[in-house]
């Protein structure tokens, strides 16, 4: 693996590790200690803006906002699935294409869990499974990307900027957008 491969393979783990739960105190302290090497390019302005957002966090306001953000009463502000950002449902044709896919990479769905598999961290992190597989996984990281993320994340990271109850997830969104544009450049 190659260093790049490396690093964006760890970019997919942090955002798929913010987008599945509200972070611990360790993690924001680790992310507002982090060196931002290029802070001019737009991608190094998101990074600094993530690590302003944790440095500034408090802890339970960020399970609160993590909560209103995805959770909710009965929903959250946002629906963070593919099927939903695709075609306005939940479990439509790109939940049971991203089913295909997973087949092919040998997982599947647990059964202890109720959540459709595609859910925004979940997307991410089969990426960083694919970056970091060893040998050449049956579906790789271009046709992956392209299947099931390029179509909507985008808009997700869009939406999830301009969200009332985001704060810290502000910063977890402008990373996310400028994350994604990188790839979909690196992709084409």
């Amino acid at each position: 693996m190659t260093e790049q491969e490396q690093w964006r393979a760890q970019v997919y783990a942090l955002l798929a590790t913010l987008l599945s739960a509200p972070p611990e105190q360790a993690l924001l302290d680790n992310i507002s200690q982090l060196q931002v090497t290029e802070p001019d390019s737009s991608l190094g302005q998101a990074w600094q803006q993530l690590k302003q957002a944790a440095a500034e966090a408090e802890i339970a306001a960020v399970n609160q906002e993590y909560h209103a953000l995805f959770i909710g009463l009965t929903q959250g502000e946002l629906v963070p699935y593919g099927s939903y950002y695709q075609t306005g449902f939940l479990n439509e044709e790109p939940l049971a294409e991203l089913r295909q896919d997973l087949g092919l990479l040998g997982l599947e769905r647990q059964q202890d869990k109720r959540e459709p598999e595609d859910h925004i961290a979940a997307e991410l992190d089969v990426m960083r499974l694919i970056l970091t597989a060893q040998g050449t996984p049956v579906v790789d990281a271009k046709t992956f990307f392209s299947r099931h993320i390029s179509p909507w994340a985008q808009r997700f990271f869009s939406d999830l900027e301009k969200a009332g109850s985001a704060n810290f997830y502000r910063g977890v969104a402008g990373l996310g957008q400028a994350f994604i544009h990188s790839e979909t450049q690196q992709f084409k």
